[in-house]
């Protein structure tokens, strides 16, 4: 079985392929040769989700599913949350987004924050949203080189490793997007 993935992240992909069950193949936008970015101007994080999805099967006619993820920092009433991408603004890298967090909870004694996942599955009969969380703090400095987005400053809870200190089979263990994935994939197996 094939199933598209409304996405140019290449790291996400990684990441999803690593929970398919065997049988199963990922496409991404790029098998599609779509280069172009699909919009997140929603202002949720299911809403950026549902639209990703909605618009490569409008598009393709294909059935597929999209994510949006978002880093929710309890100091920061849930920031930078939808905009966890854009954060830093209009240097949006990885490195940006961190430091400004950083620096932004540098005086606060509240570092909790959970990161949230939403997957939207579409096929044209039926939208099905599955949403992963796991709970955690933000460290004090970026530790680690696996991973990607703000895996150098997320510690799982009950943990003592970021997610970038961790292989993607451990991380895979506690991980929002595994966690949301795992729901979606029960929900294909029943269909």
């Amino acid at each position: 079985m094939k199933i598209v993935f409304a996405s140019h992240n290449q790291k996400k992909a990684t990441e999803i392929r690593s929970v398919l069950p065997k049988g199963m193949s990922l496409l991404t936008l790029y098998d599609l040769a779509l280069e172009e970015e699909i919009p997140e101007n929603e202002p949720t994080i299911e809403g950026n989700s549902a639209f990703k999805a909605n618009w490569v099967l409008q598009r393709f006619g294909l059935p597929c599913f999209a994510d949006d993820t978002g880093l929710e920092v309890a100091a920061l009433n849930g920031a930078p949350g939808v905009h966890s991408a854009r954060f830093a603004g209009l240097d949006r890298s990885d490195e940006a987004n961190m430091n400004k967090l950083l620096a932004a909870l540098e005086d606060s004694a509240d570092r909790s924050a959970q990161f949230k996942t939403v997957i939207t599955y579409c096929d044209g009969l039926i939208q099905q949203q599955f949403t992963g969380i796991v709970t955690g703090v933000i460290a004090k400095e970026k530790t680690g080189t696996e991973g990607f987005g703000y895996d150098p400053i997320f510690i799982p809870e009950d943990q003592s490793l970021t997610f970038a200190q961790m292989q993607l089979s451990e991380k895979n263990l506690y991980s929002h997007r595994a966690r949301a994935m795992a729901q979606f994939l029960n929900f294909l197996e029943t269909r």
